[in-house]
């Protein structure tokens, strides 16, 4: 059980789902294991289709409760994680500082999940990570990843789920974006769903 705060209003409380991709390897389950559990195991078995972990936390006096999708990287389940993009409200995508071609994957699973979350737009609640920034043997230079991000007008966080560097920051960027897009969508959906009486109709405005 998460203590609830003074602020905190279960009354109020939100669910969002969260998923993470990216390939294989790049450090996905850690990363939320770290976030959620604040803990980190150098092994871990392959994540095969997909497993969950909650968090709960507040989010500008708002509580939130994040469903978050831990997804394998193979490319052969590529078409069964997909699956579980429906119903996201964010999405993480994650790749290894030391693995190059983990890092020109990006662009793949970003259009890959675009394409299956419809009707949403190209400003999508996501964020990058580039994880494993503790190891020496470097592949991708930070200014690279930061300008592809840039470019997509996506944040971008250097992280490390061993040191548990930004990892936090990530998450919570990630969930703040969420949240808006929800009230956003929740804010269109009541005003759409006022209908004009007949004594509404609009005054004649005169020249």
């Amino acid at each position: 059980l998460v203590p609830q705060g003074p602020s905190m209003d279960t009354s109020k409380k939100v669910d969002l789902k969260i998923i993470i991709i990216g390939a294989l390897g790049v450090g996905k389950t850690s990363l939320l294991h770290q976030y959620v559990h604040k803990t980190f195991y150098e092994d871990y078995r392959t994540t095969l289709g997909a497993s969950i972990l909650t968090k709960v936390l507040a989010v500008d006096s708002t509580p939130l409760k994040l469903q978050i999708w831990d997804t394998g990287g193979q490319e052969r389940f590529r078409s069964m994680v997909s699956t579980f993009y429906k119903g996201s409200d964010g999405c993480m995508l994650a790749f290894d500082v030391t693995d190059r071609e983990s890092f020109e994957a990006l662009d793949n699973w970003r259009d890959d999940f675009l394409e299956k979350v419809i009707p949403r737009e190209q400003d999508f609640p996501m964020v990058v990570l580039g994880n494993k920034i503790d190891l020496c043997d470097r592949q991708v230079p930070k200014e690279t990843a930061s300008a592809w991000c840039k470019e997509k007008d996506i944040p971008y966080f250097e992280v490390s789920a061993k040191n548990n560097i930004n990892v936090a920051e990530a998450f919570e960027t990630l969930a703040k974006q969420a949240l808006t897009t929800y009230k956003g969508i929740f804010e269109s959906y009541l005003t759409d769903s006022i209908k004009l009486t007949p004594y509404d109709k609009p005054k004649k405005s005169c020249c």
